[in-house]
Order: C-alpha cells, then structure tokens, then sequence
C-alpha cells in the first residue's frame, strides 16, 4: 500500500506540468487517482474469483455516483479560491455550509453502498473496501489541507 501511495503522489505532482487548465489537472488527478485505487484494491482486498466478478460492478457503479458527489467538492473548492482575496463572511458561511452538505452526502453514498458491498461480500471483507476507501480519502484530504491555504479572518 506504501509503494502505491508514494506512485499515486508522485503521478499526480507530474501531472501538474502536462495540465494545460485547473480543469485539465483535476480530470487527470482523477483518472490517475482512480487506476491507482483499483491496483490497491486489487493488492489489499484478496479477492475469490467469485467475489471479483460480484465487486468490480457494483464498485464501478459506486465510484460512478461518488463521482457527481466529488464533483461538488471541487466547485466548493474552487469556489473559495476564486474568492479567497475578499472573501466575505457571508460567502465563507455559504462555502462551509455547502462543505458540510457535501461531506453528510458522500458519507450517505458510502453507508448505502457498503450496505450493497455486505450483501455480495462477507461483512469482514465490505469493511475493509470501507476501510481503504477511507485511507485514500485521508491521503487526498492530507494533500488538500497543505495546498488550500486558511481562511484569513479580522
């Protein structure tokens, strides 16, 4: 898992010279972030046969949905550095506000289909897909927290 994560962060830090927009850099960021999910997956999940053809559908569909929810997540971030140099209380409110919302989303998505993961995996196996999804999530979060600077507040 180490050697995957250290590939994934250098993937992604190589990519910010082959971007030409934010936009361009956000969808490679993805398309890497989600080759180098499912190599650790794969890696860390030990699958039958049998549970792999049960899994990789269900989580393509799970990371299609998760996908309209993340996308909320950039615009929120994007938003606030569009405003950062006079952001005002009021759309600092909003922006957290909408934070939070997107936050209680993703974690409504994730318990509806770990629920779905337990009905095609023993429980044991569900909660450690759950367990991974929360690391690499952890991983972005962590390289989010030293690229988006704190709000400056009087």
């Amino acid at each position: 898992m180490k050697k995957i994560t250290l590939l994934l962060l250098a993937s992604v830090f190589s990519l910010q010279i082959t971007a030409q927009t934010d936009d361009d850099f956000t969808e490679m960021t993805r398309d890497v972030i989600k080759v180098e999910k499912k190599a650790a997956i794969t890696e860390a999940m030990d699958f039958t046969d049998a549970e792999s053809n049960a899994f990789w559908p269900l989580y393509n569909e799970y990371q299609s949905n998760m996908y309209g929810v993340q996308n909320k997540r950039i615009a929120i971030i994007k938003e606030y550095a569009k405003n950062y140099e006079n952001l005002t209380n009021e759309k600092a409110d909003q922006l957290t506000k909408a934070a939070f919302s997107q936050k209680l989303e993703a974690l409504k998505l994730s318990k509806k289909y770990y629920a779905k993961f337990k009905k095609i995996l023993p429980a044991g196996k569900a909660a450690r897909f759950m367990q991974l999804e929360n690391k690499i999530e952890t991983l972005i979060n962590a390289e989010l927290a030293v690229d988006i600077p704190l709000l400056e507040t009087n």
